[in-house]
């Protein structure tokens, strides 16, 4: 296949080229060289996609099989790139979230649960807070262009080597730095998240197969715990590193930030929002979605983190000496 993906150089971008490369297909990259690097193994076509001028210019009378946007936030943006595609792409593939749901109960949710209604009217510039509602507006926009040739996959939380977010990362870091460390809530909470290369290797199957649809994409397979998680990165850490859990209200009481702080943690108490890791993927692996073990994402997110710099300034993550308040609690 000839595949086109805007963006392409950042995370999820990444592992699409490396999955697509690897099972033989063409990949082009548009974006404005401006987040990494142009990759060197496929062709780049540089352009601002917010301008319908530069779009029309890159694209000319170029064809491809498929478009992956990983890129697109704001619905107007993506209509001029939805549009300057229109005849030169077979499927639209469009990266959305599960943020685009109106709401996470205690029950789960599926792909058929309610989505946020896009913001009205559309703010001009990016707004992060309004992240989930603008996706919903994006999809809406690709199924009116392109109809049944879309496909639209809604990640949870996406891990891995080359995640710039440190959401997963904090955690296999932490726990190999040793000592004791705080853990969040419950042990017998349930988590769930998707290794960024086995989304981009589904993805890429996806467009093979022709696939049309909506796909929530998370996981694992089987539902992990976030004391089994930790325990996992214990493992493959090698030490004996100590947990000490405190209780939600604990944390709150402390005013510790969910998933900016303390990542991969919602208080069960917030009754919007600790849903958000029931999602059901039925669906997706009804459609082939395959997983590689939890010890393996946690291993070589270790290995790729221990590569950055030791100056490396954490994203997301509880800094040690909060952490050592917070211990003394206990």
């Amino acid at each position: 296949m000839k595949l086109l993906i805007l963006g392409g150089t950042v995370f999820v971008g990444r592992a699409l080229t490396d999955a697509a490369l690897a099972h033989g297909h063409q990949v082009t990259h548009f974006n404005r060289g401006k987040s990494a690097p142009a990759d060197e193994r496929i062709e780049t076509l540089n352009g601002d996609r917010t301008e319908a001028a530069s779009l029309r210019k890159a694209f000319g009378e170029r064809r491809w099989d498929a478009v992956i946007d990983t890129s697109g936030y704001m619905p107007q943006v993506v209509r001029r790139s939805a549009e300057a595609l229109r005849g030169k792409v077979s499927r639209y593939l469009f990266v959305s979230t599960i943020s685009a749901y109106a709401g996470f109960g205690a029950e789960g949710f599926d792909e058929d649960s309610p989505l946020s209604p896009a913001p009205d009217p559309l703010p001009e510039v990016y707004d992060a807070a309004l992240y989930g509602p603008l996706k919903t507006g994006c999809e809406a926009v690709v199924r009116e262009i392109y109809g049944d040739r879309v496909t639209i996959v809604r990640p949870g939380l996406i891990v891995g080597p080359n995640d710039p977010t440190d959401r997963f990362t904090y955690w296999p870091a932490r726990v190999a730095n040793g000592g004791t460390v705080l853990a969040p809530g419950r042990r017998e909470r349930l988590v769930q998240f998707i290794d960024v290369r086995d989304l981009a290797e589904w993805m890429v199957y996806l467009l093979e197969k022709d696939v049309a649809g909506t796909f929530i994409a998370t996981g694992p397979r089987k539902p992990i715990t976030m004391g089994e998680l930790l325990d996992t990165c214990r493992t493959v850490a090698g030490l004996d590193t100590r947990f000490e859990w405190m209780p939600d209200a604990a944390l709150l009481e402390a005013k510790v930030a969910p998933w900016k702080e303390m990542p991969l943690w919602i208080p069960e108490s917030d009754p919007t929002m600790h849903g958000l890791m029931g999602a059901s993927i039925a669906r997706a692996l009804a459609q082939g979605l395959k997983f590689r073990p939890v010890a393996q994402t946690v291993a070589d997110t270790l290995a790729w983190a221990n590569k950055r710099p030791a100056d490396h300034v954490w994203k997301a993550g509880i800094t040690p000496e909060r952490e050592r308040e917070l211990l003394k609690l206990l």
